[in-house]
């Protein structure tokens, strides 16, 4: 039997570099029979640790599988895997690709892996080791619990090898590896395979970041270091030229003067200038970081109209090479279509864009040609540091504030660590670099801040889902299901804040027994009064708060009501006084009504300007092709508006608020007696007691607050299981009890959407019947997509009539389920999306590309990424939906859908 020296041996003898130190005690933990959590930068070399759980399965005769969360990663890890091992040896099991997926060693997406858990896959037979490469994903919001899921769910037999990068809460994380999986040793490496240097660029000149060597530089990064003291004098003097208020100044002309007068404004550098500079510096290749595509792509055409050629004319030829073989599946209509001629002059100038609206294509030969080093520059956004293994000589930030899908925010230090881990590519650089560019207003020490913290914790995104309840009811049971859901890392970290909760509640108690002392009364307990005095408060506060909810209600119940011609009086605001309805408006469900007021200007309201209930003091005609947009049509409204006004009795319309609940006024009344006959109400000394008492009662009423968020806190996972168990009873997809699965629920467990139960019961009911592939390609659609903010050209619409109605079906059943939802306390789901329903109908009624991208407005590559959506959501609806109609529409709906650009590069997502 070897030694733990001889197999390490044998395994490192296939690599021309020494491992490091941490490579090698991982390594060590893991022939020694435990699992492992690696984390560690970038570039660091982690994934030779999952390399070595390979090479152990193929000693030992076992299986391992490799996991990794995108399919890029899986398919250039399956090559990797290949190249070292034999074609023999390793398979890839990707969802839509299937290679040797029998073989001992198989690449997967982790979603397989977890499918597999869920059926009891055969597959899964001497499974010994399961590497986790980019663990850390189980911090994203839409796909993380899949990680939790695998971790949870794998047999006890199987060895855990972790792969993730640097968080600042890897004790944490892997203290729940260990409590969940048993013996999982930690394996903590800070070091750099390549050190950091940091520096800012103000006009042409490159900046040291800091004054003496930068903390990334350092072997161990760590400690203090001071700003260079020229980038304080530069922000120093730009503060001096630019007037205070100069960041809100709109206007191009004012912004040009401000230019003018102040010319260090030229110190933020263009882009063109900035990537000749790295050239000149040989800081070449870099990954330019821009957090928009349209940024991406307009850099690309920046640098094209400068001129700007990186490469020599056999690198041209060669990169001509890379694109033709990654786009010899297309044809010329749709390379015409793709503007495929733009893309390959700046691919053979050494510039290229890469983001997710990029034709994966595209992607691919960016990726191919960037690794071997033939594109100097790629215009980048931030999922390029969460994707593929794409490492530079450079890495240039161009702000430090990204669209957080809701506003526009400082990248944290984390971020900023993800984006500059890029820089520096192991075995070729000797160090590498991170750049900002220069912005007005730019605080060099908030600049430092970011590259100098090293705080990237890691948050759990789990939470149970329809489709993980019936799957982990049917494998284990749901008491088992239950238990397995709170040994979740969500609920590990949610249990871990209980204990600091627990603190404050007891600090608090504390200094309520000391104000309570302050507030001793020799009449009487004074605390027993201060408490009649609050709860007099509160319900006094609870009836405001309950009559304005109860205006509210009945408001929105009039607003819901209204016709064309209705007259009412809008009760406050700048809009009061009376007016004409000329549209309901209820087709977006909120009621936001456009009337015409008195003084014939025509608005548009919403509930808040209605804190009382309107009243509707009668009708009048509103011609039925009113246009608000034509001045005499406006005129005659008006006109017909003012007369009928001089008819009605308007002094008799006026709302009558409510009284007071006449239970609670008798309570309040109570109270009030008890306040006054108690022995304190008349202690000359009342108020100053009242003061201490007070502040005493306000501390009980936090110490509630933070004991329900402690209750909701301890067990929120189960909780949140148990609701929505409750919804599948009483749906029919558990039996009664919630025991069992039923028939409906195996159906619901081969469906990972996320509107799976709306998309069961769409199946159930019938709605995709009758729908020929195009239409029910259109209709799945609503199902899975999800607009950007501003992608729409025109308002969408479902394509024709039948599709029409089935959408209309849909978002019965879906308002349904949310009721339902309601019911039992959990959150709807979102909304059905129609926006792409037009692109994909006329995508598998077979349009070309050309019309349908100008059509819809949608890049390259977002459409081909959501019709993939697609078809894998039909795949899944056919094996739910059972033999049938249905299943054999589904199939055809991936056949039509799955052609030209969207079968191109099918590892590329």
């Amino acid at each position: 039997m070897s030694t733990a020296t001889d197999t390490l041996a044998a395994f490192t003898a296939g690599y021309d570099f020494p491992l490091d130190a941490f490579q090698v005690e991982a390594c060590r933990h893991v022939e020694a029979g435990s699992g492992v959590l690696v984390a560690a930068p970038t570039g660091s070399g982690k994934t030779v640790v999952g390399e070595f759980a390979v090479f152990l399965a193929l000693q030992r005769g076992t299986k391992c599988f490799y996991t990794t969360p995108i399919k890029a990663l899986s398919n250039q890890k399956f090559h990797d895997l290949v190249e070292r091992h034999g074609a023999g040896n390793v398979g890839l099991l990707t969802g839509d690709t299937t290679i040797n997926g029998e073989a001992p060693v198989v690449v997967m997406t982790t979603e397989v892996l977890r499918n597999m858990i869920y059926a009891n896959s055969r597959t899964l037979t001497g499974l010994g080791f399961v590497v986790m490469d980019e663990v850390h994903y189980l911090a994203d919001r839409f796909r993380g619990a899949v990680w939790e899921e695998v971790i949870i769910g794998l047999a006890e037999t199987v060895q855990v090898v972790s792969l993730s990068a640097t968080v600042s809460n890897a004790e944490e994380f892997g203290a729940w590896l260990d409590e969940v999986r048993g013996d999982v040793r930690i394996v903590v490496s800070e070091r750099r395979p390549v050190p950091l240097f940091q520096h800012v660029m103000a006009g042409r000149r490159l900046y040291d970041l800091f004054a003496a060597e930068a903390p990334t530089a350092r072997a161990v990064p760590a400690g203090h270091a001071e700003v260079n003291p020229e980038l304080l004098k530069l922000a120093k003097e730009e503060s001096r030229g630019v007037r205070d208020d100069s960041r809100r100044l709109r206007g191009r002309r004012v912004r040009n003067e401000i230019a003018r007068r102040n010319p260090r404004s030229s110190l933020v550098p263009r882009r063109d200038a900035t990537i000749e500079r790295l050239d000149a510096e040989a800081l070449l290749p870099a990954i330019f970081f821009i957090f928009s595509r349209a940024g991406c792509d307009a850099a690309v055409g920046q640098l094209m109209h400068s001129g700007v050629r990186l490469t020599n004319a056999a690198e041209r030829n060669e990169l001509a090479s890379i694109a033709a073989a990654h786009t010899a599946g297309l044809g010329a209509a749709d390379l015409e279509a793709l503007d495929f001629g733009s893309f390959l002059a700046a691919l053979q100038n050494g510039i290229a864009a890469h983001h997710a609206g990029l034709l994966p294509a595209f992607k691919e030969a960016v990726e191919e040609a960037f690794g071997r080093g033939l594109v100097k520059v790629v215009f980048a956004t931030e999922t390029l540091a969460l994707g593929i293994n794409m490492p530079a000589r450079s890495v240039v930030l161009e702000r430090l504030v990204k669209f957080n899908g809701e506003s526009h925010a400082p990248i944290t230090p984390g971020e900023f660590t993800q984006l500059t881990g890029r820089a520096g590519r192991r075995g070729i650089d000797v160090e590498g670099h991170a750049v900002v560019l220069w912005q007005t207003n730019m605080d060099p020490r908030a600049v430092a801040g970011l590259a100098s913290t090293r705080t990237y914790p890691l948050r759990s995104s789990f939470a149970p889902t329809y489709n993980m309840a019936v799957n982990l009811v049917g494998a284990v049971g749901r008491e088992r299901a239950r238990v397995l859901l709170e040994q979740s890392f969500a609920q590990y970290q949610s249990d871990r804040g209980v204990v600091g909760l627990a603190r404050t509640i007891a600090r608090n108690t504390e200094r309520i027994e000391g104000f309570l002392a302050q507030a001793g009364c020799e009449r009487g307990d004074f605390a027993q009064y201060a408490r009649l005095r609050g709860d007099i408060s509160a319900l006094e506060a609870e009836a405001a708060r309950s009559r304005r909810a109860d205006r509210r209600a009945e408001a929105l119940d009039v607003l819901l009501q209204l016709k064309p011609g209705d007259i009412l009086r809008v009760p406050s605001g700048r809009h009061t006084g009376w007016a004409v309805v000329v549209d309901p408006g209820l087709a977006k469900g909120d009621p936001q009504p456009m009337v015409m007021t008195q003084e014939r200007q025509l608005k548009r309201l919403s509930l808040v300007d209605f804190p009382t209930p309107p009243i509707v003091a009668g009708r009048m005609r509103v011609p039925k092709h009113f246009d608000p947009r034509q001045p005499a049509s406006r005129r005659n409204l008006s006109a017909a508006f003012r007369s009928k006004l001089a008819e009605l009795d308007l002094s008799a319309h006026r709302y009558q608020p409510s009284a007071a609940d006449g239970e609670v006024a008798d309570r309040i009344a109570e109270l009030r007696r008890q306040v006054k006959a108690h022995p304190c109400h008349d202690c000359p000394d009342r108020e100053n007691h009242a003061r201490w008492a007070e502040q005493a009662l306000r501390l009980e009423r936090d110490n509630e607050g933070l004991q329900r968020q402690a209750d909701r806190r301890t067990n929120t996972i189960a909780m949140r299981f148990d609701r929505i168990c409750s919804v599948l009873e009483s749906l029919g997809y558990l039996s009664e009890g919630g025991t069992e699965v039923t028939e409906a629920g195996r159906m619901l467990a081969r469906i990972y959407a996320e509107l799976d139960l709306v998309s069961a019961e769409c199946l159930r009911a019938g709605v995709f019947d009758a729908l020929n592939a195009p239409q029910l390609a259109a209709v799945l659609s609503t199902l899975v997509f999800e607009a950007r903010g501003g992608e729409r050209r025109r308002p969408p619409r479902m394509p024709d009539r039948a599709s029409e109605q089935a959408q209309s079906a849909l978002r019965a059943i879906w308002r349904q389920v949310g009721l339902t939802e309601r019911d039992h306390r959990l959150e709807r789901g979102p909304e059905p999306d129609i926006g792409f329903a037009e692109a994909v109908f006329g995508w598998a009624s077979g349009r070309p590309l050309g019309d349908v991208l100008d059509d819809s407005g949608l890049t390259a590559g977002d459409f081909v990424r959501w019709a993939r959506q697609v078809v894998d959501f039909a795949g899944q609806l056919a094996q739910a939906a059972g033999p049938g109609n249905v299943r054999t529409t589904c199939r055809e709906v991936v056949e039509r859908v799955r052609r030209g650009v969207v079968d191109a590069a099918p590892l590329e997502d």
